[in-house]
């Protein structure tokens, strides 16, 4: 077995597969960017590096960087989590052609063959693994994709060659949105894969979304774990995941289990990996193969009791899977629900950062949690929104749901929001409790105003602070008993003198109007000032956190209401900065791939 792992991930999975390392007494060392210095995956590590500045480009994906830190740390294999390098084929052969390190994870060849996404479906199609129509080759001119729309009708999937999780893809309602929807793909896969390839599938109308673990040796043995069905997504993200499937028959489970044991075999396939099915009308497609460990294995882990991770580190040091299909069963239900630092009540708009003043998640029977937080945490938005899993298991779905509701309601979460609210209401949701939901049901038919409701009753208090917007509010907590019964009571100050406390109180405490605890005023990530305009006009700003994709103006540029001024990547979504109103662009502040917070000033109009 391996004497020191160095996982090249952060947060709850760089802490998920430190665990499995510890337990196979397998040392550990961590890696992190200025952002991460702090961060959870650094305390529990046995020892740290730092490989560079937050922007990921620069330290996560800086191949170098984090071969580096292996040799520093004499680590003698490299497990990649998920994101980031995770299905990177030129870093997994750097990594396999560095002596004395082993890649653990599928060979780079089989992650180009199946990583991209046009030669899986060859591959599949080879398999006999029905696949969904589609091109095999990439698309390189926007008139391919009319071809195939006159061919194959509309809606058309753009899709990036290394995308994944709805990254690099874009839907094509009709011919108008080719061009740009071609464009944007292309750009999106370019700065999140380093590769712009796209290609084309027809978008399903009401899918379900289904997937099948996997796992495999270099002895020939294939296995699969029973599926999992992903299909309560927004933006093509997941939210919830569950396993087994409640939309699936015995025998199309059957099906499609052996499905994807057939395809995997046919590339002779090496360690964890995920493929993915979408199913409609009782037919299922090949969609995608995902070459790495998925956010949602540890469904599969309750549900199955083999930890995939662990196994994933023993096949890579050339060990035999020690059970046989027939060995795997499938016993009870379990979901995972996504702590997304979102608001879902603001079109799941990205929090701004923040500190975790209480973190105090749920236990109990069939209650698991995968995070790398505690309590005083401050919140890094420099990376995904995900902050920590909820996965809960019963004996059935009923059980799972109504343990589900009661670990949410213990779940505890104060100084950044979170969609905690969201998936309480989900698990009271007629549609979502029916089994009944698609990949449509959040973006098409949830009522907004119910999620409103839900983050309303449930949520963090962000009511403004009276008719003074600038009055300082004070919020404090008093516990009391009223013949012998005892109650919580929430109180707000509002100038005037503090109220008196007894012992053991504090000042008056808790954060005025400004800037998220942590983050001082009108600063970036680095502690620099961010970026200011001058002058009269309107000030354009960033609306959250994230990063510049493109900017689409230049000085001096006469534009209209509703033309986009810059591209936002915020939370693996783009996002459109457009203009409220027509003007010339008079500065702009901002360049290409430059990190940005909320309210920092992006173009100026006058």
């Amino acid at each position: 077995m391996f004497r020191k792992v160095l996982v090249a991930n952060r947060g709850e999975i760089a802490v998920r597969v430190m665990r499995a390392c510890e337990e196979l007494n397998v040392g550990t060392v961590a890696v992190y960017s200025e952002a991460d210095k702090n961060s959870g995956h650094v305390r529990y590590a046995d020892e740290a590096y730092n490989i560079g500045p937050a922007r990921a480009a620069d330290s996560y994906l800086d191949h170098e960087a984090v071969i580096e830190a292996a040799r520093k740390a004499d680590a003698d294999a490299i497990h990649p989590g998920y994101g980031f390098l995770a299905e990177n084929a030129a870093f997994a052969r750097k990594v396999e052609e560095t002596d004395g390190i082993t890649w653990i994870g599928p060979a780079s060849e089989s992650m180009e063959t199946l990583g991209e996404k046009t030669k899986a479906r060859t591959v599949m199609n080879a398999a006999d693994v029905p696949i969904v129509p589609g091109t095999t080759d990439p698309v390189t001119d926007p008139e391919e994709v009319r071809a195939f729309g006159e061919e194959h009708g509309y809606p058309i999937a753009i899709k990036a060659e290394g995308g994944g999780g709805g990254r690099g893809m874009k839907v094509v309602e009709d011919e108008s949105e080719v061009d740009d929807q071609f464009e944007s793909a292309r750009r999106e896969g370019e700065a999140y894969f380093d590769n712009d390839s796209v290609y084309l599938e027809r978008y399903l109308e009401n899918p379900r979304h289904i997937e099948v673990q996997i796992i495999a040796d270099t002895h020939g043995n294939v296995r699969h774990l029973g599926e999992r069905d992903c299909s309560l997504q927004r933006r093509h993200q997941k939210v919830i995941e569950e396993g087994p499937s409640p939309a699936l028959s015995d025998d199309l489970r059957e099906e499609i289990g052996e499905a994807a044991r057939r395809g995997v075999k046919e590339s002779d396939y090496v360690n964890a990996g995920t493929v993915e099915f979408l199913v409609e009308d009782g037919n299922f497609y090949f969609l995608e193969v995902n070459t790495r460990i998925q956010v949602e294995h540890t469904v599969t882990e309750e549900i199955t009791g083999i930890d995939i991770v662990k196994w994933q580190i023993r096949v890579a040091d050339g060990d035999e899977l020690a059970f046989s299909q027939d060995d795997v069963e499938i016993d009870g239900h379990a979901m995972e629900f996504r702590i997304n630092a979102e608001n879902a009540a603001k079109d799941f708009q990205p929090a701004s950062g923040g500190k975790l003043v209480t973190y105090d998640p749920p236990g109990g029977i069939g209650v698991r949690m995968d995070d790398a937080l505690r309590q005083g945490d401050e919140i890094v938005t420099d990376y995904d929104s995900m902050i920590a899993k909820l996965i809960v298991y019963g004996e059935d779905r009923d059980e799972c749901i109504s343990r589900s509701l009661r670990a949410l309601r213990e779940y505890e979460i104060e100084g950044v929001t979170t969609i905690v609210p969201f998936h309480r209401l989900m698990l009271t949701d007629e549609t979502f409790v029916a089994g009944e939901h698609t990949t449509k049901y959040l973006d098409e038919e949830l009522e907004v105003e119910r999620i409103e409701d839900a983050q309303s009753q449930w949520g963090p208090d962000e009511s403004a602070g009276g008719e003074d917007e600038d009055e300082e509010v004070v919020e404090r907590e008093f516990t009391v008993e009223v013949n012998g019964k005892r109650f919580e009571v929430n109180l707000e100050e509002r100038g005037g003198a503090a109220l008196p406390v007894g012992n053991g109180g504090t000042g008056a405490g808790g954060s005025g109007s400004g800037s998220p605890p942590g983050r001082p005023d009108s600063a970036g990530d680095d502690g620099s000032e961010a970026p200011e305009i001058e002058g009269d006009g309107e000030h354009v700003t960033a609306e959250m956190q994230g990063t510049i994709l493109s900017v689409d103006v230049a000085e001096g540029d006469e534009v209209e209401a509703g033309d986009v001024l810059v591209v936002l990547e915020a939370m693996k979504m783009e996002n459109d900065i457009v203009a409220s109103r027509g003007g010339t662009v008079t500065q702009i502040a901002v360049s290409e791939g430059e990190s940005v917070d909320m309210g920092d000033s992006l173009v100026a109009l006058e």
